[in-house]
């Protein structure tokens, strides 16, 4: 399963624009609320200049990239946990993201209508955040009514531990905080799983701006959605949607023009990337052969087996050892050869920590 990232915020924000932008889809932009309705869904593959060369040096007939599935949302409005505008096919849609990406108005346009009437970032933020933390209590009470009669008659541990984490979430959201701020055990974990809740997902703030306040010091707007990330645990990314989305309509070449003139060095595609990877610590590995390069994503800290297993379960159930080096080096050495000779390779086992760039070639017995 790719990465799926949820692009939401209040209606006329940028959202769609964006999606357009990232997946070069043609979904509907329009200036009113609501021209989002079912979410649009759109894979794009994560630019690596480490597997383009990688697949340079083994002459692999086919190149395999990861990717990351983007879903643009239906713009939420307050009242929304309660079902108002679209709030419940949003709230569905949304639970089933990894990471939600709030879009935020960090500009002036008075031809692009705002629902709330003026820009204001912190608000519009704290009315997508209430309607989420107003959603995860309404589920919370519900798991706590079905709870609290079997926990006095019952000594079920994961009972027990479900009831001690239910009053935990609880005073979290009454303390109007987000879920992902706490810290959970693994046994914790394991039962959130099945909650679906939505503010325990990591959340990544992007500050729409004007083309013209791209190489210019932050705004006044953007300086506020800034403080509010920082107070609350959370990143932020300056984008100019409509920009990203003309990138994305020219060729490589002319790509780079553009963002010459604009004194841009990357797009605001590869900038989302490596905030999403980033916010939920992600890393990638590489496999290397004639047949295929092929980058796979996995979550830092993992063991060898753990980043076999994601090749196939197999790989996990019957790990023996994996011969392991760095891209890096590969390109510094030219050849496995030279960089084998050099003690650049390694034979690692099962607790060895996989690291970004490394190339694995895992070794198993089934």
């Amino acid at each position: 399963m790719p990465l799926q990232v949820g692009i939401v915020g209040l209606p006329n924000v940028g959202k769609s624009t964006l999606f357009n932008a990232i997946t070069n889809l043609k979904v509907e932009a329009a200036n009113y609320p609501f021209a989002t309705i079912e979410p649009n869904v759109g894979t794009v593959e994560v630019p690596d200049e480490r597997l383009t060369k990688l697949a340079s040096i083994f002459s692999s007939q086919k190149t395999i990239s990861t990717t990351i599935e983007f879903v643009d949302i239906a713009g939420l409005i307050a009242g929304a946990s309660k079902g108002e505008g679209l709030g419940n096919a949003f709230l569905a849609s949304i639970r089933e993201t990894d990471l939600i990406c709030m879009v935020v108005r960090c500009f002036e346009d008075k031809e692009i209508t705002h629902v709330e009437g003026s820009v204001d970032p912190i608000r519009d933020i704290e009315i997508v955040n209430l309607e989420l933390m107003l959603a995860d209590e309404a589920i919370i009470k519900k798991r706590l009514d079905k709870v609290i009669p079997k926990i006095k008659t019952t000594k079920d541990k994961i009972v027990l531990a479900e009831y001690e984490l239910l009053l935990k979430l609880k005073k979290q959201l009454e303390d109007n905080k987000m879920l992902y701020d706490l810290k959970y055990t693994d046994e914790e974990r394991k039962i959130l799983k099945s909650f679906q809740l939505l503010t325990c997902k990591k959340m990544l703030f992007v500050a729409n701006i004007k083309e013209e306040e791209l190489s210019k010091e932050n705004n006044e707007y953007v300086k506020q959605a800034l403080d509010y990330a920082s107070k609350n645990n959370c990143a932020v990314m300056k984008i100019c949607a409509k920009i990203e989305e003309e990138l994305s309509e020219l060729d490589k070449d002319e790509k780079l023009l553009f963002m010459n003139d604009l004194q841009i060095k990357e797009s605001g595609l590869d900038v989302l990337i490596k905030s999403a990877y980033k916010a939920l610590e992600l890393q990638t590995f590489f496999t290397a052969g004639p047949k295929e390069a092929h980058a796979w994503q996995f979550k830092k800290g993992s063991t060898t087996p753990q980043c076999a297993g994601i090749i196939h379960t197999d790989f996990e159930r019957g790990f023996i050892k994996a011969d392991i080096y760095s891209a890096q080096d590969l390109f510094e050495y030219g050849n496995e050869s030279a960089l084998k000779n050099a003690g650049k390779l390694r034979l690692e086992g099962k607790t060895y920590i996989v690291q970004d760039g490394d190339v694995c070639n895992f070794k198993f017995n089934i």
